[in-house]
């Protein structure tokens, strides 16, 4: 009997960025690489069973554009099963962040609280459980991200609640408008739009 397993490996490169936020740094290496080895397997199917549609997903990695040169990268792992339809907040996954500029910076590890998306826009939120930023483990941060092909663009919570351990906490799934432009040829975001039934 014929058995197809399917993985998808997302590569993972965590990025800390903010308008708002672009003068905290700490030192520390991005670890694209790493991070990527650590994505994790996602879906497997047989060829007699058909792969039912998730209900929501936000994946992918990217970089953000500034015009200062400053490396922030922003990668997606966030998923909705179909049988939890109804509730975004049962949503699972990670995402990470990180920004750098001239040597140093900072990057965080996010485990997903919620994932809302309607068309090609998406809200994710959860609780950073890794990070070099002081203070910011344990404090729930929020992204938004609009999948517009090769011209994504992406917003955060601490745009306006101040950076992660210094500001104001969002709910879950509450983000900002996506205002950062994604930097050309570094990635792709992708969104699973949620078909609730209302």
């Amino acid at each position: 009997m014929k058995r197809r397993t399917k993985i998808v490996m997302l590569g993972s490169a965590l990025l800390l960025t903010a308008g708002a936020a672009s003068a905290a740094t700490a030192s520390n290496a991005p670890r694209q690489q790493e991070a990527a080895s650590d994505a994790p397997r996602r879906h497997e199917a047989t060829s007699d069973t058909p792969r039912q549609r998730e209900a929501a997903a936000l994946t992918g990695t990217a970089k953000l554009y500034r015009s200062a040169g400053d490396d922030i990268t922003f990668s997606f792992d966030a998923h909705l099963a179909a049988k939890d339809k109804a509730d975004p907040m049962k949503a699972t996954g990670t995402f990470r962040f990180s920004h750098y500029l001239n040597g140093s910076g900072a990057r965080a590890e996010v485990e997903v609280d919620c994932l809302i998306t309607g068309g090609k826009v998406a809200v994710v939120s959860g609780v950073i459980t890794e990070s070099d930023l002081p203070g910011a483990e344990g404090k729930r941060v929020g992204v938004t991200v609009h999948d517009l092909g090769r011209h994504d663009r992406l917003g955060y919570s601490w745009a306006s609640t101040g950076r992660p351990g210094e500001g104001d906490e969002p709910p879950r799934c509450v983000s900002s408008a996506p205002f950062e432009k994604v930097k050309k040829g570094t990635g792709d975001f992708t969104v699973v739009p949620w078909q609730p039934e209302l």
